[in-house]
């Protein structure tokens, strides 16, 4: 086998681990290469079908093509797709985009990492834990209807990389919350010789990787080996930029490149030129410790 087979092995079997030993189980799907490539290998271990809903959190700041490349894919593939949302702080206008102009020091104004506190760390929790409404697309209308099922899932399965992130790296295949979401780094249980521990006490959440030990240049190699497909903001549009990473539109940047196919990108990664820029410099959130507080509190 290659790489990429045993990569693509590896995460079958973790697909397939999790939904043997969690009864209510679901996967987020951001939309990006990663979750997308994600979403492809459930596809693999449960032979097209996929036994669990996906769970978009909307913040209503991604770009149009995101969402329309979302729906598409839900509808060719048939997939249970929930969508969450804090619709109390979009009403309020508590978010970045809308108090960002307002002068520095004023009581109202909302940074970034305020802003992904609201819109996707307490969207995330609340939507998992089912507290707040949550919608479901309906595959006769395409229409989104209120979901009846108002269960919390207490396993999740997520596109996180070791290499993506600093945070990330910090990770195991089987990751324990507890049940407000809480991660504590020093608490994660040992994972050696694919021996993955995946009993927990009542209440603990569990976040689960298949994709921890692949790279940014895995996932594109197996984008091209596999025909995925992707969102066309992974490539150059004509203006000499493209997206690395995708967030919502008022928080992330394009990268200078002329990437404008696949071959191209996974070229641009061989060659060295982004060795030392960050995936997610990009992101705009992130800052020095954004990410890490996020996730140690709920985010992805």
């Amino acid at each position: 086998m290659d790489n990429l087979d045993q990569l693509e092995q590896q995460s079958v079997y973790i697909f397939r681990e999790a939904f043997r030993h969690f009864e209510r189980l679901c996967m987020l799907w951001s939309i990006g290469k990663d979750s997308t490539v994600l979403l492809w290998l459930a596809r693999k271990a449960f032979l097209g079908h996929v036994p669990f809903p996906l769970v978009h959190i909307d913040t209503s700041y991604k770009l149009p093509e995101m969402i329309q490349y979302r729906d598409k894919l839900a509808m060719e593939y048939k997939l249970t797709m929930i969508v969450g949302q804090n619709t109390d702080a979009l009403k309020a206008k508590t978010t970045y985009p809308d108090t960002q102009n307002l002068p520095e020091g004023h009581p109202d104004k909302i940074s970034r990492v305020q802003c992904c506190g609201f819109l996707k760390k307490d969207a995330l929790s609340h939507t998992l834990n089912g507290t707040w409404p949550r919608q479901r697309l309906n595959l006769k209308t395409g229409k989104y209807e209120l979901d009846s099922d108002k269960e919390g899932y207490n396993g999740v399965i997520v596109g996180a990389r070791a290499d993506e992130e600093g945070s990330r790296s910090k990770e195991r295949y089987f990751s324990p919350r507890d049940k407000n979401n809480f991660w504590d780094v020093g608490e994660q249980p040992p994972e050696f010789w694919n021996q993955f521990k995946t009993d927990f006490a009542p209440g603990t959440h569990v976040r689960i990787h298949p994709l921890l030990d692949w790279t940014e240049l895995h996932i594109w190699e197996y984008i091209k080996r596999e025909n995925i497909p992707t969102v066309s903001l992974y490539y150059d549009q004509g203006n000499g930029t493209r997206y690395r990473s995708l967030g919502c539109a008022p928080c992330q940047a394009p990268i200078q490149s002329t990437a404008k196919t696949i071959d191209d990108v996974i070229a641009e990664l061989k060659s060295g030129k982004l060795k030392n820029i960050a995936e997610r410099s990009g992101r705009l959130q992130d800052g020095k410790h954004g990410l890490e507080e996020l996730r140690r509190e709920g985010y992805m």
